[in-house]
């Protein structure tokens, strides 16, 4: 009777400790959301919550409320992470725009990996400088608000900044963490977990709402409806695609001579995922934001008047909202489609492993075939991306008594970034079982002189 092939005790712990690697990604996934959640809730000294509470139930449906759902809440307690995210979006956005026009910064782009990390490094140094100017307007407006700070004066203005650009490093820190160690992208994870944290209370008060007669039922049925259609449309758009048949010529590799194959390149429709809307988003916030802080007085200047006009024109329902976002959004979408996808260095790989697109010369010809291809899906993508974020906008137009600030940038980011953190899950799990097939079937050691089936050796 043939004897199994011994397994060695290391390759055991091994493949137990791959297996094991997706249950310790998911804990530290965890681990970091709730580190992230309870910070939200610790908040800047020197803040009177209560008052502060007060003040924000005054402000829900605008642009403070839009800025603290993104803030995961935190905002709304002027938490240590009141700032979130956003000064490292914005920071990003700067330096990936700068890496297009700046030469110095577009060489080291190309210079791969320690040319990434230098950009990475610029782009620590930009999100610190805006989450410091942030921090101090945050500050002055807050301080500049009757009963919301208990000590005023310049030993809050200090704290405060300190406190909120530490919070927004860590915030940052722990982000690249969650992708490294984790499972998903750490940035997006954090703002689904700030938007999910703000669906129990949206649901809860619209159900009050209904309870009190403010809001009729069959408006609150036709929301749910709404929402749930929304959430299959966007599925149904993020799973479509657009293949380009690729054929492979015979051709000999080696001693082999290998036949002819067909494979196909799989575009997307949105290519760009939920970065748009998130870019958009936070260039409208900014100054907007800014106007807000600053624009707030007793008896205002004419400065501050304009600034005033400003904020009240920028905030979520209004036209002028909505057309810039619309068109930041589009603008968006092919700047960031031409910024990771790069048709004419897809032709080139496509040539030089022998393949061809079918009635297409390879070359010059295939990169404007692709151009174009890639083009015309980013118009119907930036479109729907348009279309899925601006229908909550034009609700609130005509809805200003809108409950919740729960629009279609959440509900897309909600989707997407859920889509991917499933796609990653499995990605993860097939590579572990790939692992646990090879080996059973002691496939590792065929043609390094190990052991057959009996046990004989080869």
């Amino acid at each position: 009777m043939a004897k199994k092939p011994f397994q060695n005790p290391a390759d055991l712990a091994k493949q137990a400790s791959k297996l094991g690697e997706l249950k310790v990604r998911f804990l530290f996934l965890i681990g970091a959301l709730i580190v992230y959640r309870c910070g939200t809730y610790i908040p800047v000294p020197g803040v009177d919550p209560k008052a502060l509470a007060e003040y924000f139930a005054q402000q829900s449906g605008g642009l403070l409320a839009t800025f603290n759902l993104f803030s995961g809440g935190a905002l709304s307690r002027f938490g240590i992470f009141a700032l979130g995210i956003v000064p490292y979006i914005s920071s990003s956005i700067i330096m990936q725009m700068a890496s297009r026009i700046v030469p110095s910064l577009e060489q080291l782009r190309k210079e791969g990996e320690s040319g990434r990390r230098q950009i990475v490094k610029y782009t620590r140094y930009g999100t610190v400088a805006l989450a410091s100017f942030q921090s101090i307007a945050a500050a002055s407006w807050l301080q500049g608000q009757p009963g919301l700070v208990v000590m005023s004066g310049p030993a809050f203005l200090i704290t405060a900044c300190i406190t909120l650009v530490t919070g927004t490093v860590f915030l940052m820190w722990l982000g690249e963490q969650i992708t490294e160690r984790g499972i998903g992208n750490g940035i997006s994870m954090i703002i689904l977990a700030g938007i999910v944290a703000g669906l129990p209370g949206a649901i809860a008060g619209t159900a009050e709402l209904v309870r009190t007669g403010e809001m009729s039922s069959i408006t609150a049925i036709l929301m749910l409806l709404g929402g749930i259609a929304a959430i299959i449309f966007v599925v149904y758009m993020e799973r479509a695609q657009r293949r380009i048949t690729v054929n492979y010529a015979r051709r000999q590799q080696g001693r082999k001579m290998m036949q002819a194959q067909s494979t196909h390149l799989p575009f997307k429709i949105n290519m760009s995922g939920v970065i748009p809307p998130i870019f958009a988003s936070s260039i409208l916030m900014f100054p907007a934001t800014i106007a807000q802080f600053f624009g707030q007085a007793a008896e205002p200047t004419a400065v501050q008047r304009a600034l005033q006009t400003v904020g009240a024109n920028l905030g979520p329902g209004q036209p002028i909202y909505v057309l810039l976002y619309a068109a930041l959004i589009i603008f968006f979408c092919f700047f960031y489609t031409a910024l990771q996808y790069n048709s004419k260095e897809t032709a080139d790989q496509l040539k030089k492993g022998g393949a061809f697109l079918p009635g297409i010369r390879p070359g010059a010809h295939t990169a404007e075939y692709i151009d174009r291809v890639l083009t015309r899906l980013t118009f119907w993508g930036a479109l729907y991306i348009a279309g899925v974020c601006l229908l909550p906008e034009m609700v609130r137009m005509f809805y200003p008594s809108m409950p919740f600030s729960f629009g279609g940038t959440s509900l897309l980011i909600l989707v997407v970034v859920t889509m991917d953190f499933m796609s990653q899950m499995q990605a993860h799990a097939m590579s572990h079982q790939y692992e646990g097939m090879m080996q059973k079937a002691n496939l590792r050691d065929y043609g390094k002189g190990g052991k057959n089936k009996g046990g004989q050796a080869r």
